[in-house]
């Protein structure tokens, strides 16, 4: 499956593409929510010190999953950069942008277990990259993006 642990001080050449997908404002809002609810059940139940306290906690830690879960996707020349993973784009063939029915099939009954996943539940389009290298058992990359067609359309042309 290509470099899984992509090292970030090897150069892999100037983007042609970059996508950065994080969280939109209803996934924010979503979760803040729920965090104030906690926040507030803490507060009837013990002290305002100790729903400060919790606040500052759970936001720190929303800014932390926020972090972690943002998926970014890079092209370069020869290179495909998916969140931790690099891949020779000599190994990619067959590029197929994904609508969301597309999506659910290909991610449920119809989805390979040896694929490669990177997937946001917040992103209802993706495109799937099949791959012609004869060491790796992955039989394709299934990648979210809001820009599919794009992606495919630059993969297929470089």
């Amino acid at each position: 499956m290509g470099n899984t642990k992509r090292h970030f001080d090897t150069n892999y050449g100037a983007p042609l593409y970059q996508e950065k997908l994080g969280w939109p404002w209803w996934l924010w809002a979503f979760a803040l929510f729920l965090t104030g609810s906690i926040s507030l059940a803490v507060w009837a139940a013990i002290s305002p010190m100790a729903t400060i306290i919790i606040s500052v906690i759970q936001f720190l830690l929303l800014i932390l999953a926020s972090i972690k879960t943002k998926l970014i996707i890079t092209v370069t020349k020869g290179w495909l950069l998916v969140g931790p993973a690099a891949i020779e784009r000599a190994y990619l063939k067959n590029f197929s942008p994904l609508a969301f029915t597309e999506l659910a099939k290909t991610r449920g009954v119809d989805g390979d277990p040896a694929a490669f996943l990177q997937l946001r539940f917040w992103v209802n389009s993706a495109i799937k990259i099949e791959l012609r290298d004869p060491k790796d058992e992955t039989p394709y990359w299934l990648i979210s993006t809001n820009r599919a067609n794009d992606l495919a359309k630059l993969l297929n042309t470089h």
